[in-house]
Formats: C-alpha cells, sequence, structure tokens
C-alpha cells in the first residue's frame, strides 16, 4: 500500500500539513470532500437504508422474506461453489507460472508473459465467447474427438463445471502478477541454506518458498475471489441459459424484473454479496497475521533453478502448449465463428463470409451507437479521472494524514464492492438524489458517466501514486529551491518524468471503461447501450455470429491500442533519458 511516514520523511513538507493552506484552500478542500461523500458514500449508505425499510419505517421483513426462500439458498450456494472453486484454479495456474517464470531458466520469458495477460486484457464475456465456440459442434475441439475411436462428448460449458474453468483461466493473471515479485524477492541465501541441510527441491518449496511467498499468494487469491465473486459476464453468459444463478445474476433478474418489491429485494441480495466478500477478505488478513514478510530489497530476476537442455525444451514445450491453448487458440475459434454465414454450418470455404462484418458495422445502428457511447464514455471518464485521479494521489503522496488516508479509502469503496451491488446503489442514489426530486439522471447516459468515474478513477489513483513514488523528491525540492513556479514545476519536470506512468493508469482506466458491462448491464437505457451490452444482447437473442464478429474487432481493437502505447511508451523513455543524459 502507500508508505507510511517514515518512508517520507525526506520530502519536502511544505505542503504536508492542511493548516498550512490558506482559509480559500481550506475552503475548496472542504468542498472536495463533501463532493466526495455524496458520489462515492452516499450511494452505500442508500443501498443499505433500502434492504432495512419497508413503507418508510425501519423493518427487516425485506432480510425476512428474502433468506426464507430456497431459491436465495441454492443462489448463495451455487455462488459460493463457483467463487471458491474458480479461485483454486487461479491460485493453482497462477502459481505455477509464477514459479515457472521467477526460477526457471526458461527462454522467451518476455513473450510468455504478454500470453499469460491476455485473458486478462480480454474482457470476460468475450473470453466466455471464445471458449464457447471452441467447445462448440463445429469447432476444433469436436474435430479431434471425431477423429478419435469411441464416442467423446464435448465438455459442457453450460455447468457450474464450465464456469468455474472460464472464470478461473480469466482471473489467474491477478494471481500471477502478485506472486511472481514475491518470488522474486525471496532471499536466495535461505534456499541455499535449505540445501544445505540436505532438503529436497520439493521440501524447499513446501517450507520455505510458499510460506514466504504468502502475502503474494494471499493478495492475489483475495484479488481473483473478489474478481470471480464480482464478475456478471461468464455467469451471465453461461449460467442464465442452463438456469444456473449467483447472486449477481439474481440481482440482475430482480432488477429487471420490476417487480412490486424488487429494489428492496436486490439490495438485501446486495448485501449478501457484499458480506461474502467481507468473510473472504477476514480470510486474507488472518492468512496474513500469521505469514511473515522476508524479502531483499531488490527482485533478483536471475533464474534460480537451472535445467538441463532436454528439460528446458519439455518445460517451454509444456508452458507454450498451456499458453496457446489458454489464451490463444480460443480467441482464432471465436474469429472463426464470425465469419461463417449461418450458425452451425461447418467451417468450409462456401460457407465464409463477410456479411457479419457488413451487418455489424453498417446495418445495426445499435452497434455503431455502442461504439460511439463506448468511446465517449471511456474518453470523459479517463479524462476526468487522470485529473482528479492524478491530483488526489499527488494530494495523498504529500500530505499522508488521516484526511487524504480517508479521501483514499472513500474513492477505493465502489471498486472494493461487486459490480451489480454499486450498480443498484447507484440507481438508489441518483433516481431521487433529494426526497421529491428526480434530476433525470437515471435512465440517461449520465448516470453511467457518473458510475463509471466513481468506480474507475481509483485505478488512476493507484496508477499516479506509484508513479509519483518514483520520482526523487529531490527533483521537486531543486526546482523550487531554483525558483521554479508551480506552473513550470510540472510542464518541465514533473509531466515528463512521471507522463508513462499516469498515462499507464488511464489506458486501464480507458480500457476497463470502454468494455465494462457488469455495471452497465443494470443501468443502461435506449439510446444509452455500450459495447458491452449490445454483444450481451446479441448472444442472449440467439444472435452468435453477430455476438462473435463484433467481439472479434473489439479483440482487435484493444491489442492494437495495447501495442501502440507500448512503443509510444518506449519512444518516450528514451526521449526522457536522452534529455536526462544531455541535462
Amino acid at each position: 500500500m502507500f508508505p507510511g511516514k517514515e518512508q517520507t520523511k525526506g520530502m519536502t513538507r511544505s505542503t504536508s500539513s492542511f493548516s498550512r493552506f490558506s482559509p480559500l484552500k481550506n475552503l475548496w478542500m472542504g468542498f472536495g470532500f463533501l463532493l466526495i461523500i455524496l458520489f462515492f458514500i452516499v450511494p452505500v449508505f442508500r443501498l443499505i437504508l433500502l434492504s432495512l425499510t419497508e413503507e418508510g419505517a425501519v423493518s427487516f421483513s425485506n432480510y425476512s422474506e428474502v433468506l426464507k426462500e430456497e431459491q436465495t439458498w441454492i443462489t448463495v450456494k451455487n455462488t459460493l461453489y463457483i467463487v471458491i472453486g474458480s479461485t483454486l484454479v487461479s491460485l493453482i495456474l497462477g502459481i505455477a507460472m509464477a514459479w515457472v517464470i521467477a526460477y526457471l531458466n526458461i527462454s522467451g520469458k518476455k513473450w510468455m508473459q504478454l500470453f499469460i495477460f491476455l485473458p486478462f486484457i480480454i474482457p470476460s464475456y468475450i473470453t466466455t465467447l471464445a471458449w464457447v465456440q471452441f467447445f462448440s459442434g463445429n469447432g476444433p475441439i469436436a474435430a479431434v474427438l471425431h477423429m478419435l475411436p469411441g464416442d467423446w462428448k464435448l465438455p459442457n460449458l453450460y455447468s457450474i463445471g464450465g464456469i468455474i474453468f472460464i472464470l478461473g483461466l480469466s482471473h489467474y493473471p491477478l494471481v500471477y502478477l502478485l506472486t511472481v515479485e514475491v518470488f522474486r524477492k525471496i532471499p536466495l541465501e535461505l534456499e541455499q541454506a535449505a540445501q544445505t541441510c540436505g532438503a529436497k527441491r520439493g521440501t524447499i518449496i513446501r517450507k520455505v518458498i510458499l510460506p514466504l511467498a504468502l502475502p503474494g499468494i494471499c493478495s492475489g487469491g483475495m484479488l481473483a475471489f473478489l474478481s470471480n465473486l464480482d464478475n456478471f459476464g461468464i455467469p451471465a453468459f453461461l449460467g442464465i441459459p442452463a438456469n444456473i444463478r449467483v447472486l449477481s445474476t439474481y440481482i440482475y433478474e430482480e432488477v429487471v424484473g420490476f417487480g412490486p418489491a424488487a429494489f428492496a429485494r436486490a439490495a438485501v441480495l446486495s448485501i449478501l454479496l457484499g458480506a461474502i466478500a467481507l468473510i473472504g477478505l477476514s480470510i486474507q488478513w488472518l492468512l496474513l497475521r500469521r505469514s511473515r514478510v522476508i524479502e531483499t530489497v531488490k527482485r533478483d530476476k536471475e533464474p534460480r533453478i537451472h535445467l538441463s537442455l532436454t528439460w528446458k525444451r519439455l518445460i517451454e514445450i509444456a508452458v507454450w502448449a498451456l499458453l496457446l491453448f489458454t489464451s490463444f487458440v480460443p480467441f482464432v475459434s471465436m474469429g472463426t465463428t464470425s465469419l461463417i454465414k449461418a450458425y452451425g454450418l461447418p467451417f468450409q470455404l462456401e460457407n465464409l463470409s463477410l456479411e457479419n462484418y457488413r451487418y455489424i458495422l453498417f446495418s445495426d445502428p445499435k452497434t455503431m451507437s455502442a461504439i460511439s457511447n463506448s468511446m465517449k464514455l471511456a474518453i470523459l471518464t479517463t479524462i476526468v479521472s487522470l485529473i482528479v485521479g492524478t491530483a488526489i494521489a499527488y494530494l495523498r503522496y504529500k500530505s499522508p494524514n488521516r484526511w487524504t488516508k480517508l479521501v483514499e479509502l472513500f474513492v477505493t469503496i465502489p471498486y472494493a464492492l461487486p459490480g451489480t451491488v454499486f450498480a443498484l446503489s447507484m440507481i438508489f442514489s441518483w433516481m431521487q438524489p433529494l426526497p421529491g426530486w428526480n434530476p433525470g439522471i437515471y435512465g440517461s447516459i449520465w448516470i453511467l458517466i457518473i458510475a463509471y468515474i466513481t468506480r474507475f478513477i481509483i485505478l488512476q489513483v493507484r496508477g499516479s501514486y506509484t508513479a509519483l513514488t518514483q520520482v526523487e523528491p529531490s527533483i521537486e525540492e531543486a526546482a523550487r529551491t531554483s525558483g521554479a513556479k508551480p506552473l513550470v514545476k510540472w510542464r518541465r519536470i514533473l509531466i515528463p518524468l512521471l507522463l508513462p506512468g499516469i498515462i499507464g493508469g488511464a489506458l486501464l482506466v480507458f480500457l476497463t471503461s470502454l468494455t465494462e458491462l457488469t455495471v452497465s448491464s443494470l443501468l443502461w437505457s435506449t439510446g444509452a447501450e455500450t459495447v458491452g451490452v449490445v454483444i450481451f444482447n446479441y448472444e442472449q437473442a440467439g444472435y452468435t455470429t453477430y455476438s462473435t464478429a463484433f467481439s472479434s474487432l473489439i479483440v482487435l481493437g484493444i491489442l492494437f491500442g495495447s501495442f501502440l502505447f507500448i512503443s509510444l511508451e518506449k519512444v518516450w523513455r528514451r526521449k526522457v533519458l536522452k534529455q536526462n543524459d544531455s541535462a
């Protein structure tokens, strides 16, 4: 998390206390704090209040009604099975891949990491479509099974096992990301000491590596747990057709059903979903309390296990086979489905056509409207988050006191909440912000704008804060000592150094907003459809060739944008380094 006072001791303190601000600045700070409470805290409070209210009086009747229904407990059981199972899949894959990349002397690690992150970069509902086509009757797996002797059946993804499988694959990069760095920071001397005492490799992994890596494993596992719990796209695409409900899809069904007590029932289900998230966080806290963090000062990126040439080649082949199977082949299968004239036809030359792409680009106005809406939402969310999020990060970095910590906590809450819970809180908050006053925000694109900014601004705060911690405080102090004005200091010194990190956070905000589905599924209205909503509606209506064609275009756009960003970042870094060398 963020550094404490001892880590910021060398910073300048000219702006480290709000007491040194002028009264006008204090007034603006107070106004900003009230806005944060209005946008980030009030919606959650309204959600809790609605679950406890009936006919204007405080009552637990909503809870008693929902909790006594058998369907509620079946849904809770499905949610727990799916979330725990998919988290275990993410942990196994993430830890295994982190250990291989961190410790083995295999080749091509940079390219391997790109393929590892591919399932996380691509929206989960698109990943689901890719896997459905991969295991479809006309997919490559079916073709292989037909050539084998015996009566082989295709795996059924429209099941609890299928949902667990795809959720686990979609979120194992989170476990990998937080575990691989911890593996690299575990002191090599501890392993060497264990080897000297006669410990075998398996014993070292079990009794030395894994216990010391527990903080990273727990953090990555908890992120995977919360992401699996929050995910709406995969359970909706696979669970709704098979009548398998989880809490996120059950909340969605209650809201779109518009029954007499739909919102109150959905509020109670949202509290249940939030309670499961809190239980998971408590378990993580208990595990971390028992762990010991022993790390080297810097990362050790050198391989610690040197395999023979034969074993090295075998491991590389196995890793690439797994990565291609989990990260590449399903998307190829989805792309081939998008070229078929009608769903169900075999993949043959006479059945191929670009008609599906022509339809979504030129015939159906909803697709272009969705692209336009999503681009506008993503750009506006990114701009606001870039400015406000960076300002919050700067205040948090320069003034690490209880007020900035509280602001950080408040802006984290909407992102920490499951998406359906957050969307429901936005409905209750903005349907009538004040009793008897309806500003018309709910049912328009404005509620999506408010929801996106509120939910994703923390991504920019974290990205900007990380960038700020990588700049030496002495550089800013030198500029101030030389008489540089604040505007000149930012334009000539800070922005060139911070830009790659800040833009990295902005890119994450942009991509997340562009392809968002969970929040949009409850907040969209006619004329305000987003990319995720249109793809979801295509699939729900049975237009699989259209949904796969639209998804293929989105995947190509994301990959192109990611490669363009990486290239521009490299050029910018070379330019900054060249300027620093010349200076």
